[in-house]
C-alpha cells in the first residue's frame, strides 16, 4: 500500500472540484492546473497549489502531458487524478505517469489501450458470451467488402470509427446506394477526429435505450457493479439527462446486465470506477457497446442512490485497499437525475451560447446538488465543453426525484446565456419521460424550437388585443403605415415585456 499525500488533477472546472473536495475530506493536499483562460477558476482558487500550464488551448496546456508531470515532480506530487474527458484515456499519458513513479488513480495502461479500440474491445469479451450487436469482427478498409458485409447484416446499418467515440466518424446507413459515399466520409471524419480512420460495421438498431453500468474494481481482484444509470436523452449522441436507476429495468434484468458488465471489466484485469455501455432495444435485449476506462460526468447519480463517494473509492483502490464491501452490500436507495446545465442554446440546434453570467444563482434545498465551477460574473470560455453545471436531484422515487428537479430548474438563476435548462424542464414534463417510454430519439420525435417559446396566457391576449387598439386610436395610421400596425402580435408583446 502506498499513501497519497499530495494529489495533482489534471483537468478543470467542476470536476477539478469535484475531486479536490473529496482529497481534501481525507487529509490530502491538491494541485491545481490551468490555462492562461482559466487563471481566475474556482477550482485554482480551491486548491493548495496551482500552476500555470500554458495557453487557453487545450492542446497549449490541459493536453500537455509532459508539462503535468515536470510539475508533479517539482511539487512532490503522489498521484494524478484525471477526471474525464483530456487525458483520462489517453493510455501513453497513463503509462508515462507510472514510469515517472507517480500513482495515475485510474485502470493500467493497457486496459485504457484494450478498451480504447471498440473492435480490441469485442474480441477480449468475447469469451464470456456477452450479447453484441452482430456486425464485423475487424476493421474494414475495402469499400466492395464492406458493401457485401452491410447487405449480408441487412440494412439499415451502423458505420463506426474503431478509435473514438462522441458520435464521431459514425454513419447511419439506409440503403446500399449511398454505402461507399457514407463510409468514405466516417473514414474521413475519424482519421480528422482520432488519427485513426478504421472503421467497422454493426446491425442498426433503431430506437435503443443506452443503458450503462458501474463498475468499480481494486487490485485484489474484487471487482464489482454499482447498478445502472440510464442516459437515452441525448443530443448528437452526447448524453443531456442521466437517472439511477432506470424506469424499465427490471432486477432480473439488471442482475443479468450487472454480471455482463464486471466480465467485461474482468476481460481487461479493471482496477478504478469504470462504467460499462450497453443498447437496450424495444424487446429489452441488450448489446455491449464499449467501456469508458474512467470517471463519467454522470457518477453523481450513482452516488445519491448508493451512497458511496466515487472519488474516495478510485483513490482507495490506487493506495492498494481491498474493496470495503462485496456485491452482496449493495443496495439502491432511492432515485436520482441529472440534468447537464449546458451554455447551449436549445432553440437553435444546441448551438453553443459562450458569453458572461452576468446572473448566476445556485438551487438550493433538501434531494439537490449543483457540481459547478462558475460563478456569477465569470466567463465561459470558448476554448473548452460549455458545460457550466450538473444539477442533480434525488427522492424516495423517481416522482419526487422529477418534482425536485422541476423546483430546482425554476429556482436556478442564470442570465447572459442561453442554457440547457428550459429544455431540461420541457424534458421532464413531457409524457414520454413520466412514463419511462422513451429511447434515444427522444428529441428527434418530441422537440422542436417552438416548445420552448413562451405562450400567452387568456389575460394576456386581452391586454395585448386592448393595448393594440387603444395604439391603433392614438396613431391613426395612415395606408403606408398600416401593415406596420398589423404586425402587433401578442407573441412579441409578451417577449419584449419588463
Amino acid at each position: 500500500m502506498r499513501k497519497i499525500k499530495k494529489l495533482l488533477v489534471a483537468n478543470r472546472g467542476e470536476i477539478a472540484l469535484r475531486v479536490m473536495r473529496t482529497a481534501k475530506e481525507m487529509g490530502i493536499k491538491t494541485v491545481a492546473i490551468y490555462s492562461e483562460a482559466d487563471r481566475n477558476a474556482l477550482h485554482v482558487r480551491f486548491a493548495d497549489e496551482a500552476v500555470c500550464v500554458g495557453g487557453p488551448k487545450s492542446n497549449e496546456s490541459y493536453l500537455r502531458g509532459d508539462v503535468i508531470i515536470a510539475v508533479c515532480k517539482q511539487l512532490q506530487v503522489d498521484a494524478i487524478h484525471p477526471g474525464y474527458g483530456f487525458l483520462s484515456e489517453n493510455a501513453g499519458f497513463a503509462k508515462a505517469v507510472e514510469e515517472a513513479g507517480l500513482i495515475f488513480i485510474g485502470p493500467s495502461p493497457e486496459a485504457i489501450e484494450l478498451m480504447g479500440s471498440k473492435l480490441a474491445a469485442k474480441a477480449a469479451v468475447a469469451k464470456y458470451n456477452i450479447p453484441m450487436v452482430p456486425g464485423t469482427e475487424y476493421a474494414i478498409t475495402d469499400v466492395e467488402e464492406a458493401k457485401s458485409i452491410a447487405s449480408n447484416i441487412g440494412f439499415p446499418i451502423l458505420i463506426k470509427a474503431s478509435a473514438g467515440g462522441g458520435g464521431k466518424g459514425m454513419r447511419v446507413v439506409e440503403s446500399v446506394e449511398v454505402f461507399e459515399e457514407q463510409m468514405q466520409l466516417a473514414v474521413s471524419e475519424a482519421t480528422s477526429a482520432f488519427g485513426d480512420g478504421s472503421v467497422f460495421i454493426e446491425k442498426y438498431i433503431g430506437s435503443p435505450r443506452h443503458i450503462e453500468i458501474q463498475v468499480l474494481g481494486d487490485t485484489h481482484g474484487n471487482i464489482v457493479h454499482l447498478f445502472e444509470r440510464e442516459c437515452s436523452i441525448q443530443r448528437r449522441h452526447q448524453k443531456v439527462i442521466e437517472e439511477a436507476p432506470s424506469a424499465v429495468l427490471t432486477p432480473e434484468l439488471r442482475d443479468e446486465m450487472g454480471r455482463c458488465a464486471v466480465n467485461v471489466a474482468k476481460a481487461c484485469n479493471y482496477v478504478g470506477a469504470g462504467t460499462v455501455e450497453f443498447l437496450v432495444d424495444e424487446n429489452l435485449n441488450f448489446y455491449f457497446l464499449e467501456m469508458n476506462t474512467r470517471l463519467q460526468v454522470e457518477h453523481p447519480v450513482t452516488e445519491q442512490i448508493t451512497g458511496l463517494d466515487l472519488v474516495r473509492e478510485q483513490i482507495m483502490v490506487a493506495q492498494g485497499n481491498p474493496l470495503a464491501f462485496a456485491q452482496e452490500d449493495l443496495t439502491i436507495n432511492g432515485h436520482a437525475l441529472e440534468l447537464r446545465v449546458y451554455a447551449e442554446d436549445p432553440a437553435n440546434n444546441f448551438l453553443p451560447d459562450i458569453g458572461r453570467l452576468e446572473t448566476y444563482k445556485r438551487p438550493q434545498g433538501l434531494g439537490v446538488r449543483v457540481d459547478d465551477g462558475f460563478e456569477q460574473g465569470m466567463d465561459i470560455p470558448i476554448y473548452y465543453d460549455p458545460m457550466i453545471a450538473k444539477l442533480v436531484t434525488f427522492g424516495k422515487d423517481r416522482q419526487e426525484a422529477i418534482e425536485k428537479m422541476l423546483r430546482a430548474i425554476d429556482e436556478y438563476q442564470i442570465t447572459g446565456i442561453e442554457t440547457t435548462l428550459p429544455f431540461g424542464k420541457f424534458v421532464l414534463q413531457h409524457e414520454a419521460f413520466v412514463s419511462g417510454n422513451f429511447d434515444t430519439k427522444f428529441i428527434e420525435r418530441y422537440f422542436t424550437p417552438d416548445v420552448l417559446k413562451p405562450e400567452a396566457t387568456e389575460a394576456e391576449e386581452s391586454i395585448a388585443v386592448a393595448l393594440a387598439a387603444l395604439l391603433m386610436q392614438k396613431q391613426k395610421p395612415t395606408i403606408a403605415d398600416s401593415a406596420t400596425t398589423q404586425s402587433i402580435s401578442t407573441s412579441n408583446w409578451r417577449k419584449n415585456r419588463t
